[in-house]
């Protein structure tokens, strides 16, 4: 079986900044920026000795993209791979009780001024990404964006990519995988939100991993709502399932969401986002088991219509 220590990234947006969508499940300490900042490259360190190699961060993630710039040449490993996006700008100024946490712009000009920055990531960054594309931002029609992610793809052997967020991501990935500068498709790489609960990636996988392209499966835990919790009575079957695979392989409930997500589609890296150490631990003993063909059906049924999981997730809190 393959060690999927490979499969599995680490996305850095908890390890930046002090809240993010998610569903607490223990008590905050206070936020102290130092604390956190050693935190954070302590959390880098551990899955580096993991054997993580990719590492997946943003501008809008706070101090995440500074702390692996740094980490980065540091370690002067070139097995380490990184991923980073432009077009959110970290707004909250480390303030846990901030109320705008994050601003969007897919302007040209928002571009150059985080490729000023990220371009120090280089040479160990090997993907640029269009932070959360979406058909409203109107990105993927701006020529003079899309031309200077061409000439920073050919200047730097980059490849390029989108994240893409809501209920319309698929439709956004096909408009995307259609854009082509000077006869070749801009798009090598689509980070994609897929758990079990949204399967909708699963329609397109097949495709986009036979023209070659990267997956990178983004919010496997569903922003924790594949943990129990009593704010979701409806997920209750959900729950015993998720519970019940979790004993019969000897790991949590994130090691089978992961390791769903690695099973059910040829995913190209899945992202563990987690902040601590134990945490990231737990995720990787999905390296240690395969699901069996049986369980992988049960859980490939317990798909919800996007609309509800993405309606859901708007009420979620930043924690």
């Amino acid at each position: 079986m393959m060690s999927i220590a490979n499969k599995i990234g680490l996305g850095t947006a908890a390890i930046g900044r002090p809240k993010y969508i998610n569903i607490r499940q223990e008590a905050a300490a206070p936020f102290e920026l130092d604390r956190f900042r050693r935190k954070g490259i302590a959390l880098l360190n551990a899955a580096y000795d993991q054997g993580i190699r990719y590492f997946d961060t943003a501008p809008g993630y706070g101090l995440a993209e500074q702390l692996l710039l740094d980490w980065v040449h540091e370690k002067k490993d070139h097995s380490i791979e990184l991923a980073t996006k432009w077009g959110y700008s970290y707004v909250a100024a480390f303030n846990p009780d901030a109320i705008v946490h994050e601003h969007k712009e897919h302007s040209l000009s928002r571009l150059n001024d985080q490729w000023a920055q990220s371009q120090g990531l280089l040479p160990y960054l090997s993907t640029y990404q269009i932070h959360s594309a979406t058909f409203e931002s109107g990105v993927l029609r701006n020529r003079a964006v899309l031309h200077r992610l061409a000439e920073l793809k050919a200047a730097h052997g980059l490849l390029m990519g989108i994240t893409t967020t809501g209920v319309d991501q698929i439709e956004v990935l096909k408009g995307a995988m259609d854009i082509e500068m000077d006869q070749k498709q801009l798009f090598d790489v689509f980070q994609v939100t897929y758990n079990i609960f949204d399967q909708t990636l699963a329609t397109v996988a097949g495709d986009l991993s036979g023209q070659g392209k990267r997956i990178v499966v983004k919010e496997a835990m569903a922003n924790g709502r594949v943990f129990p919790n009593k704010r979701f009575p409806h997920y209750s079957t959900v729950y015993e399932l998720l519970s019940h695979l979790a004993v019969k392989y000897g790991v949590g409930v994130d090691a089978v969401a992961l390791r769903f997500c690695i099973d059910s589609i040829p995913a190209f890296r899945v992202l563990s986002g987690v902040a601590e150490e134990r945490h990231l631990l737990d995720n990787l003993k999905a390296n240690d088991f395969q699901l069996e063909e049986e369980d992988l059906s049960a859980l490939r049924n317990l798909a919800i219509d996007p609309a509800s999981y993405w309606n859901e997730r708007k009420l979620l809190e930043w924690n």
